[in-house]
């Protein structure tokens, strides 16, 4: 109705007002001519450089987070305000955003702590369109007080990956943005280093030689400061900036923001095809994405290459819309699953020409799974040290681990350790056991109990589905030693050694504190944002208590904030929790490592099965974690046939018939076995119930995977959804259909939305994402079968994959399925499509 009512007021109040004559808000709320949209807290990210006033020109995001900030070039942790409300007034072609510092919900509390300073601060951001532009006013309530005037103001961030290289105009001072971040830089009264302004004036003009990224910012009171936002942290943009004088409230600042506008400029089209290719047997469907205005005039051409440099048409053909509203575009289908010829094809459309791809039987069975294998789960492997050939990925790092967590601490990450430590050890005091074996989360470098059981409990899956992964040997994997070498062959299947791997982190855990750990994790932000070897994180040196800590090295970025200084007290804290899901994962985890480990290693398999069993035993809330619950009995019953497990399904049958979306995959694996019809009956109806809804929903995207686009990009989502489906499909493939798993993995591929088509798999096809968020992200490099989480959503409607390395919700690598979600995927594509019928 909201949205309706602001078409309406758009309509009557603004007539004869169009695109073409200015920014005008449109029936999605925000700011639109031509080309370029401007958003207005629409997201409310700000750490992530998606939030406050946006703006999107010619289909690059070149400016966000506008917003007043405490700081001139803020990172992470540092303060961020709290939105109060959002207003859209049509009838004067305005947005309104109430904000407040500090935020109580993050002020030393939630998921990242933040240390606010004593400040109140409640203002508004007001952003009106006009012919050439928008108006950008800040309104505070009470006027700053005397110690932070003149630190207080409003900033505009510039996405640097579009403009290295690019020219500026501040005033009559002329440069160019440069490619790395350059001095001087300056302490100021805090003893914090700030960057050196790189110009200062009224107006700024950015990359005046581009049509398509020209940019004006005029500040009508005060003065306009341009930064290098990435002096002080890595991830940082460059920044615009006016800060606010004492006295004022009303019309505190204000801006006039003009993007150029290309007349006449319409996006696209944009062809998504796998990166890869595709089966003679797989439906092939090419996703088209367009303007919205697009007639869809023009022909859809198949070209096979030949082997000679030819090319002949194979099929040619109009494109066929798809009838829907998805995001800010148009979309059309070309369906050519009927071309079953092997060979290597491209599609062109228009002007637009696609990327070479493979249609063969074997498309799926070398470069695609083997990358995530050979070099991502080696590289990511704690406490080793891992080369490949004339290479050293890192060294072996944190044989420290860990010391227990104080009490009472919400740290960083969601890492909370509440009033009890749950085990044998003061707090500080060394935990032995903890120096062996897990794999870092991406960047962080930490090993959360989820990641590393879910790790886990994926390999050992596929250890069981498919059988190349039996011998499949091309990494040397010394324990003893702690030495990893890729591409070095040792005579032992490599999944079968990285599940021994999980493992040793999971049991060293178990054993030293009676229950799994919550996690390990660095102690001091310093640490944390740690980019590069891993090595280098700590000292490697069990931390001694008699000896007093000695500051070894700290950031100057927040002298509010202790958490940046690292002392020789730096071995990583383990934190203890008690989570029934956590729990029920790692006890999945082990229960199923010990069956794939019985012929490998025995005595470790006899482990993991006693300790799985021990920890199904403790006392728990068993109202929580109820899927998690189901995956570990049913893992349970697999290793162990013990009827105990197969009774406590049974006893939960309702709840699971009710819930199969989410274990029904489990569930399924061991209907036959559980001797009860009447239970397989109910469940084969659930599932028969739970695939018209996926039906439904996968209509509602022109992809044909349920797909909802959010901050956060979606790829690991439907990786899950996808190998589910595949699960599903081995135990009721009358009732599931094999298509969504080749949807899922397609997606992953380059069938997404927006204009960047590349694979999310580091390394895989044509093209893929190969600047990414990973330990060597400082780099601009990649990791090879790294799976980043993809196209992420600018609020209401833009898809965005930057090539960035900072932006974690696009870029980021994780385990515990990110990786291994996606070789399942492939193995599962290939095992179908070849089956022998």
């Amino acid at each position: 109705m909201r949205r309706y009512l602001l078409l309406l007021s758009w309509l009557l109040v603004r007539p004869g007002f169009g695109q073409s004559e200015g920014f005008v808000l449109n029936e999605r709320e925000y700011f639109e001519r031509e080309g370029v949209s401007v958003m207005v807290f629409q997201d409310f990210y700000p750490e992530g450089h998606q939030s406050g006033v946006t703006l999107i020109q010619h289909g690059e995001r070149v400016a966000a987070n506008g917003d007043v900030r405490l700081e001139a070039t803020p990172g992470q942790w540092q303060p961020v305000p709290r939105l109060l409300r959002r207003e859209v007034h049509p009838e004067r072609n305005e947005v309104v955003a109430y904000l407040a510092y500090p935020d109580p919900e993050r002020d030393r509390k939630g998921f990242n702590p933040i240390f606010y300073p004593d400040l109140h601060l409640t203002y508004r951001v007001r952003v009106r369109g006009e012919a050439d532009g928008v108006r950008i006013i800040v309104d505070l309530d009470e006027p700053l007080p005397e110690a932070w005037a003149g630190r207080v103001g409003f900033n505009l961030e510039l996405f640097p990956g579009a403009l290295f290289g690019k020219s500026w105009y501040m005033d009559d001072a002329a440069g160019i943005f440069p490619r790395q971040p350059n001095g001087p830089v300056r302490v100021n009264d805090a003893g914090e280093v700030e960057a050196v302004p790189l110009a200062t004036g009224r107006r700024l003009l950015v990359a005046p030689e581009s049509d398509a990224l020209r940019l004006e910012i005029e500040s009508l009171r005060g003065e306009l400061v341009l930064y290098d936002g990435r002096v002080q942290h890595d991830n940082g943009w460059f920044v615009v900036r006016t800060t606010i004088p004492a006295g004022v409230t009303t019309n505190a600042l204000e801006w006039v923001v003009r993007p150029h506008v290309i007349p006449g400029w319409r996006y696209g089209p944009v062809l998504q095809v796998s990166q890869v290719g595709y089966h003679p047997r797989q439906p092939k469907v090419a996703v088209l994405e367009l303007d919205a205005r697009d007639d869809l005039q023009g022909t859809v051409y198949l070209l096979r290459l030949g082997n000679d440099g030819a090319t002949d048409t194979v099929l040619a053909g109009p494109p066929v819309p798809w009838n829907g509203r998805f995001l800010r575009y148009r979309y059309a289908h070309f369906d050519f699953s009927h071309v079953t010829r092997p060979g290597l094809y491209v599609l062109t459309f228009r002007d637009v020409r696609s990327h070479p791809f493979r249609i063969a039987p074997d498309v799926y069975q070398r470069h695609v799974w083997q990358p995530t294998l050979e070099f991502f789960l080696p590289v990511q492997m704690c406490h080793m040290r891992v080369e490949q050939q004339y290479r050293v990925w890192h060294g072996a790092c944190h044989l420290d681990d860990a010391r227990m967590a104080p009490p009472d601490t919400n740290h960083i990450d969601g890492y909370v350790q509440g009033p009890e430590l749950r085990a044998p050890y003061a707090p500080g005091e060394h935990v032995p056991g903890l120096n062996v074996g897990g794999w870092h989360d991406a960047g962080d470098n930490d090993l959360r109990i989820e990641s590393q059981a879910d790790e886990v409990f994926i390999l050992a899956t596929m250890y069981e589905l498919f059988d190349v992964l039996k011998t499949y040997d091309n990494t040397t994997i010394n324990q003893r030693r702690r030495l990893t070498q890729i591409h070095q062959p040792d005579g032992r299947p490599d999944v079968l050694q990285q599940i021994e791997h999980g493992v040793l982190s999971i049991l060293g855990g178990y054993r030293a504190l009676g229950r799994l750990y919550r996690g390990i994790i660095a102690p001091t932000l310093k640490q944390y944002v740690l980019i590069g070897d891993p090595a280098n994180s700590t000292d490697n040196r069990v931390y001694d208590p008699s000896v007093p800590p000695e500051t070894l090295s700290a950031l100057r970025v927040d002298a509010r904030d202790p958490r940046w200084v690292v002392t020789t007290a730096d071995d990583r804290w383990v934190f203890t929790e008690s989570n029934p899901a956590h729990e029920y994962k790692g006890i999945a985890a082990l229960a199923a490592a010990g069956r794939v480990l019985r012929s490998y290693n025995p005595e470790l398999a006899r482990a993991c099965v006693e300790a799985a069993e021990a920890l199904w035993q403790q006392e728990r809330d068993t109202s929580r974690g109820f899927n998690e619950r189901v995956v570990a009995a049913v893992e349970l019953f697999r290793t162990t046939g013990r009827d105990l497990y197969r009774r406590t399904l049974l006893n939960d049958r309702n709840r699971i018939v009710a819930r199969i979306g989410s274990v029904g995959w489990a569930v399924g694996a061991i209907l036959p076995t559980l001797g009860d019809s009447a239970f397989a009956e109910a469940v084969r109806a659930a599932v028969a119930r739970y695939m018209d809804d996926v039906h439904r929903l996968q209509q509602e995207n022109p992809y044909g995977v349920p797909y909802r686009p959010r901050i956060w990009g979606a790829g690991w989502d439907i990786q899950r959804f996808g190998v589910r489906q595949y699960l599903l499909h081995r135990a009721f493939p009358d009732l599931v259909p094999p298509d969504y798993v080749f949807n899922a993995l397609n997606f992953v591929l380059g069938v997404h939305p927006g204009r960047n088509t590349a694979a999310f798999a580091s390394g895989v096809g044509a093209r893929s994402v190969t600047v990414a968020y990973g330990f060597n992200r400082a780099d601009w490099t990649y990791i090879p079968g790294g799976v980043v989480s993809g196209t992420a959503l600018i609020r209401p409607d833009f898809p965005e994959l930057k090539e960035f390395p900072y932006l974690w919700q696009q870029a980021e690598y994780v385990m515990g399925g990110g990786a291994t979600h996606f070789m399942l995927l492939v193995l599962a594509a290939d095992q179908l499509l070849n089956a022998t019928h």
